[in-house]
């Protein structure tokens, strides 16, 4: 039965971090999507026969981009809390078998600071997918 339940952790724990990286992946490639398209808008609404549907675009496409980011952050944070229960499971199961000497401790926290990695990169793409359009629409 030990063994089931540690297959079944360890299956758990590269679920989750497939998940995570399908949600950074997507929040990435989003990103930079939305950089190139709403630059591209911006770009055309500063010409002077430009309707207001350019701005409208750039809008909805800044709205999409925040939501985007928002539920991806979530969901890190959701997976790294997932994964630090998993993982505390996993070396509790160790210590009561005497073999966690075999895991690093050192691994949970190298996991932390993945995700705030993963998060910063997000966070920097959003933004930075936000602000240079605007930049661009409002300048010279």
């Amino acid at each position: 039965m030990l063994g089931q339940v540690h297959e079944h952790i360890v299956r758990e724990l590269g679920e989750s971090s497939r998940t995570d990286t399908i949600f950074v992946l997507t929040a990435i490639v989003f990103n930079l999507i939305v950089l190139a398209v709403n630059s591209g808008v911006s770009t055309e609404a500063k010409l002077e026969d430009a309707d207001a549907s350019y701005d409208i675009i750039l809008g909805v496409f800044i709205a999409m981009s925040v939501l985007l980011n928002a539920v991806a952050l979530v969901a890190l944070v959701i997976g790294r809390r997932t994964r630090r229960t998993l993982l505390a499971g996993l070396v509790a199961m160790y210590r009561d078998n005497e073999v966690a000497k075999y895991y690093d401790p050192s691994l949970m926290s190298n996991y932390g600071v993945r995700y705030l990695l993963f998060a910063a990169v997000i966070g920097l793409l959003g933004l930075t997918a936000i602000v240079v359009p605007l930049i661009i629409r409002f300048t010279g």
